[in-house]
């Protein structure tokens, strides 16, 4: 019996064919994943009718559904937090500020979809807006789906007055109307359908190097899919929110103190922004300075005061 350089032995002294293996069928699973997070990121790709850009949301989840979501992570969080009592001075002025940016929603959306020559939603009129303070040392504030907003107390000194409350208070709500969590989820769901496609197919490897792959896969989701489109998230927030407050009566430059502000209360550690799921402060500024015309000549029109 002979045998062939490859290892494969044959009695007539033929080197026998490699069977499909396991091997093989593995590597085929991971093409499968692929296949099918390649599927369902094209049949979920729809027009940001604020951006005029192609974005992934879930048809799946629905507008309400996201809202019914979002109301159970914020009933949730009010029973581990502290709410601040709603009659202080502190929740009225929040309260209040809220009303005002609220009221303009619906107009920014549809100006900015005109924009972009795209038919607005009208997301934010079908929210059934709540604003909480919650008394934390947190430097945090969020708006859930449905427009579930709350405002911790350790960002107070940071925004130092109503107009920066509004700047930080518009960005997040910003994220609310453009759907920007269930964007991220879905990408988040992609990305961990390939990895199982890549665990299972690589599973015969040697330890080191399945680690190494699976590593290697992981990185690449991370800096190349999720924090860039995390960042755009940021940045789309960004404009949003400053046309919110300058429409509502505040000050458009107090969003650059506020971020100013922010970068100033950090610790000097932060992380390069490739590595970041937010612009670095400097980019973050330098944009929203782009962006000061805009908002300022929005200002210019607004009715001032309450």
């Amino acid at each position: 019996m002979r045998q062939d350089p490859m290892g494969n032995q044959a009695g007539d002294g033929q080197p026998r064919r490699r069977g499909f293996g396991m091997g093989g069928i593995r590597w085929w699973v991971l093409l499968l994943f692929a296949g099918y997070a390649a599927y369902y990121w094209f049949s979920n790709r729809t027009v940001d009718p604020y951006t005029g850009e192609k974005v992934l949301i879930d048809k799946n989840l629905s507008v309400e559904d996201e809202e019914a979501l979002g109301l159970q992570a914020y009933k949730e969080i009010l029973t581990q937090e502290q709410p601040v009592d709603p009659n202080t001075q502190i929740a009225r002025q929040i309260r209040e500020i809220a009303q005002r940016l609220i009221a303009k929603t619906d107009q920014v959306e549809v100006a900015l979809a005109a924009e972009k020559g795209q038919q607005p939603q009208h997301i934010a009129k079908s929210f059934e807006w709540d604003v909480s303070v919650i008394q934390s040392d947190q430097v945090n504030a969020f708006c859930l789906p449905g427009g579930k907003i709350a405002v911790y107390t350790g960002i107070l000194p940071v925004t130092r007055n109503e107009a920066g409350l509004a700047a930080v208070m518009g960005h997040e709500m910003a994220h609310a109307v453009a759907r920007h969590g269930s964007q991220r989820l879905l990408r988040t769901s992609l990305a961990q359908t390939v990895m199982t496609g890549a665990q299972f197919s690589f599973s015969d490897m040697d330890w080191n190097q399945r680690r190494m792959i699976i590593a290697a896969l992981g990185a690449g989701a991370q800096y190349g899919v999720l924090l860039p489109f995390s960042r755009d998230h940021e940045t789309e927030a960004d404009e949003m929110g400053v046309i919110y407050m300058a429409r509502a009566g505040y000050d458009p430059v107090e969003a650059i103190g506020f971020w100013e502000r922010m970068q100033q209360s950090g610790d000097g550690a932060q992380s390069p922004e490739f590595m970041s799921t937010h612009p670095s402060g400097p980019t973050r500024i330098a944009h929203l300075r782009e962006l000061m015309p805009k908002a300022q000549a929005e200002y210019a029109r607004a009715p001032k005061g309450r």
